[in-house]
């Protein structure tokens, strides 16, 4: 026998609210960036958490900055002059916006939710789409015009250029 039904609820997928990464960024970046995003309108603290660790996994992997607590692999890659001014001073607004000082355990601990501030987790979105641009995007689209540029080079008997 059947059973009533009591009601009816249309679900939906749930969608990210940002746009897509380029393919460039890598998966393992890529998986977490776009789990932050999908849970972003549902919980900031969750969002913001999972980008926090990616920042720090980016960081690590990218910058190749010592283990530590975030805010010092924030101020060492700040320190390490490597970043264009631009993204050193969105990655250090994360610091400021965090208050990392008040709420140590952001630092200490990543990917662990807590409490955010208004528009916290959509600018660590921002700023990891920042550093996916520096660290993926624009190394490739260099690389594949060099790449043309030997091709049409070599079809005139000149040298190529050499990646630096």
């Amino acid at each position: 026998m059947l059973e009533s039904v009591k009601g009816e609820r249309l679900i939906y997928p749930r969608i990210p609210s940002r746009v897509s990464l380029p393919k460039e960024v890598t998966e393992e970046f890529a998986e977490v960036y776009r789990e932050a995003c999908v849970v972003l309108s549902d919980s900031p603290k969750a969002s913001a958490a999972l980008s926090r660790r990616c920042l720090q996994h980016l960081l690590r992997e990218k910058a190749h900055v010592k283990q530590s607590n975030l805010m010092n692999e924030i101020q060492e890659v700040i320190d390490s002059g490597n970043l264009p001014s631009y993204i050193v001073e969105a990655i250090d607004a994360i610091r400021k916006i965090g208050n990392y000082t008040a709420h140590p355990i952001k630092s200490e601990r990543p990917g662990e939710v807590v409490d955010v501030e208004p528009g916290e987790a959509d600018w660590n979105l921002d700023v990891l789409e920042a550093l996916f641009n520096y660290y993926f995007v624009q190394p490739a689209t260099i690389k594949k015009k060099r790449e043309i540029l030997n091709l049409k080079l070599k079809e005139t008997d000149k040298k190529g250029i050499k990646k630096v």
